[in-house]
């Protein structure tokens, strides 16, 4: 059980806090954002990453294998792996996802989808710390 986990891709970009970037960015690996970027952002191959920390904003698309978001994105949001939204994520736009973590305090205002058409989605509630 424990051997079939695969190593998260490397971050090898950073888009960081003060900087504003203006155009498409597309990606392999890992990226992190921490700053804002005008256009979509794009990973190359489904085995990819791209964290949008709490600080950050994205107007555009987000696309890749594991998305967390714990910034705004105003765009659609897809995920091939998994979506984790973090408490202080803010989605405009329709998000579309192979399995979701959504924390209390996240909020998406759009269509929410699985990838695959199913009767029942994959959907992992995240336990609430309040005790």
């Amino acid at each position: 059980m424990w051997f079939n986990k695969r190593k998260p891709p490397v971050i090898r970009t950073l888009v960081g806090e003060g900087t504003v970037l203006s155009g498409n960015l597309a990606f392999t690996d890992g990226l992190r954002i921490d700053g804002e970027v005008h256009g979509d952002v794009e990973a190359s191959g489904d085995r990819s990453i791209v964290v949008v920390s709490e600080n950050a904003r994205v107007y555009g698309k987000v696309k890749a294998g594991h998305v967390i978001i714990n910034g705004e994105v105003r765009g659609p949001v897809i995920s091939h792996e998994l979506l984790e939204l973090q408490p202080k994520a803010r989605v405009t736009g329709d998000v579309r996802y192979e399995l979701l973590e959504m924390h209390q305090g996240a909020l998406i205002d759009g269509e929410i989808r699985p990838l695959k058409s199913a009767d029942k989605p994959a959907l992992k509630l995240a336990a609430s710390n309040d005790a």
